[in-house]
């Protein structure tokens, strides 16, 4: 959620930095700062709880000007919203701002406190900008006090670091946070991200885990995890597509669709160490109340509530704990019986969601132990009436049918159901081997998106039906619900979901030659009995079209067309085979010549009940 901006140039950089904090507004923030070094050789500290604009406030009233500058937009995880808590971090003559959490930060502190360093806000940042004073103090510069220090952090982080020793001279680092570097003319800068210096430049280097950068007049120079000097490329960017251009798309949805692998990162970008999940970003009092749940009630609505089912099966997987999913529109006009220990945690695109906001402050009156909330829009109601928020970051989604929203949601509770059990005595080991598949879900997310041209081919069986059955066994059978909820929003066809294993139970008795079925079928414990339900829609002519691990041993034939999809980890398999349905709804809806992006009758932020 946080944002960085950083400036070295032959110019005042107070407006660039405060341009930069504003284009980076739409994240959602608490507070905001700005650091500058004066002609004078001195830090100009500016900081304040509340947006840009009060920043703005306090610079017309305080003004401070330099060549050489840092500025943050926080969001609260290690200490309340607060002035001392903002950014930027000062100690003696360097400033520091931070994006990230830092794991180690409480053993740091108590060693820096030993070493007679005074601290006067709360947040896991301040202990980084003392450990560089701590270090440059036994005679290092400033890339070799940086170099240093962030040898001895545990977490992730991106850095903007500047020192009235070295007036010239604008550091920064990364390592599990997103941290980009505009090359100027004369001139260079730092950003979380390019967006926050369009204004200035168009050409980038990004850099790469654990890279340590120094910017001065000279230059730049990269260092990677090693120590080694490195050349990062410099890519220019063409003019950026905001999200209310469609871009080389022909509709929204397909250009979310395929914004999925970038999103999905940026969901996890700072909330992931190498192997471990960081609590601390679900909000400021996560460690606390966390160890206490002992049940979560998840409530949500539409694509949201799909995303919840998902999440019960991780928790009670992986946490051992119960959980129960409901609508919000009905769990909120019954009575409802409440156990202790229980989280109360909300769903929503737009943190908007009339049913599900009711319910939430129904819950407040009803002894639920907490709340939390899964959202795309910070500063919406449902976060700020949340004591525990994870914002999805999908940024806008134009498309009525949710796709990139959808995704970021499963990623954002996978994050919670991880870092829940981890506060019920998950293994380190069990944890770690999570992360480690999180951390291949971008790449996996673009080699699901290269189905797009075998998904196209297939939908063109669809385009005369007007039914379609969608199955899936266990965690996938909520995939399966939200494949046929995306057919019918933007088709017009008809289109249920049924846990593979309900056939006999009533559907089967719709299955002929017109009733297309689509299949969820990755390769799992439960793929034996899947394949024995679709022997049932086999034998009554029914069309199988079979979304499949080339480890699960469907082939293509008469009645059956498989779409062979890559092979993946498990606990990734929901999410991404969440991206071929979509996919195939898309081009269905292209043959039935039906508005893609904005479906009949349908409202992108149900506001109303």
């Amino acid at each position: 959620m946080c944002g960085i901006v950083g400036a070295l140039a032959q110019r005042n950089v107070t407006e660039i930095l405060l341009e930069g904090l504003r284009r980076l507004e739409y994240r959602g923030y608490d507070s905001a700062g700005v650091c500058l070094l004066d002609s004078q050789g001195a830090l100009q500290l500016r900081k304040t709880q509340g947006k840009v604009a009060d920043l703005e406030s306090l610079l017309d009233s305080e003004p401070a000007a330099g060549r050489l500058g840092i500025a943050h937009t926080r969001w609260a995880t290690h200490g309340a919203p607060s002035d001392n808590n903002s950014h930027p971090h000062v100690s003696g003559d360097f400033a520091l701002v931070h994006n990230g959490i830092i794991e180690n930060h409480q053993s740091l502190r108590e060693e820096l406190k030993g070493r007679g360093y005074q601290f006067v806000s709360e947040t896991d940042t301040e202990v980084v900008v003392h450990l560089i004073h701590a270090l440059a103090a036994e005679g290092r510069d400033l890339q070799a006090a940086v170099s240093a220090a962030i040898e001895r952090l545990e977490g992730a982080y991106a850095l903007g670091v500047i020192s009235a020793r070295e007036p010239d001279v604008l550091m920064c680092a990364r390592s599990g946070s997103p941290l980009v570097i505009g090359v100027g003319i004369e001139e260079n800068f730092i950003a979380s991200d390019p967006m926050a210096l369009n204004q200035v430049t168009d050409r980038f280097i990004f850099l790469e885990e654990g890279d340590v950068a120094e910017i001065s007049a000279a230059g730049i120079a990269v260092r990677d995890k090693n120590g080694a000097e490195v050349s990062r490329p410099v890519h220019k960017l063409q003019g950026g597509h905001d999200a209310a251009d469609k871009g080389r798309y022909r509709h929204y949805m397909q250009k979310e669709i395929f914004e999925q692998p970038t999103v999905v990162a940026a969901t996890m970008a700072g909330r992931i160490g190498a192997e471990t999940v960081l609590p601390e970003a679900l909000g400021t009092r996560a460690n606390e109340i966390l160890p206490q749940v002992e049940q979560v009630q998840i409530v949500a609505c539409g694509t949201s509530y799909h995303a919840g089912l998902v999440a019960r099966y991780w928790l009670e997987d992986w946490a051992g704990i119960p959980c129960s999913v409901e609508v919000a529109s009905e769990i909120r006009y019954r009575k409802t019986a409440v156990r202790p220990g229980t989280l109360f945690v909300t769903i929503s695109q737009s943190g908007e969601t009339a049913d599900t906001l009711a319910a939430l402050r129904q819950a407040k009156e009803l002894g639920y132990l907490a709340s939390m909330t899964i959202c795309n829009v910070p500063n919406s109601s449902l976060v700020r009436e949340s004591e525990l928020s994870l914002m999805t970051e999908a940024g806008p989604e134009i498309g009525v049918a949710s796709t990139k929203a959808f995704t970021t949601q499963l990623v954002a509770l996978q994050l919670f159901c991880i870092a829940l059990a981890k506060a019920n005595g998950l293994p380190a080991a069990r944890e770690a081997e999570l992360v480690r598949a999180l951390h291949q879900l971008p790449e996996l997310m673009e080699a699901f998106t290269a189905l797009d041209a075998k998904v196209r081919d297939t939908s063109e069986a669809f385009a005369e039906k007007h039914h379609a059955l969608f199955l899936g066994r266990g965690v996938e059978y909520p995939i399966a619900l939200e494949g046929a909820l995306k057919l019918k929003e933007i088709s017009y066809i008809h289109a249920e979901a049924y846990p593979a294993g309900e056939l006999k139970h009533g559907p089967l008795a719709l299955v002929d030659a017109d009733m297309p079925v689509v299949v969820v079928a990755p390769n799992d414990e439960l793929l034996e009995k899947l394949k024995s339900n679709l022997q049932e829609v086999r034998a009554r002519g029914g069309q199988l079209f079979v979304f499949a691990s080339p480890q699960a041993g469907f082939a293509s034939e008469p009645g059956i067309t498989v779409v062979e999809v890559p092979d993946a980890p498990e606990s990734l398999q929901p999410i991404l085979y969440t991206v071929p349905l979509q996919l195939l709804s898309y081009h269905v809806a292209l043959l039935k010549g039906t508005d893609v992006d904005q479906p009949r009758n349908l409202a992108k932020s149900v506001t109303v009940e």
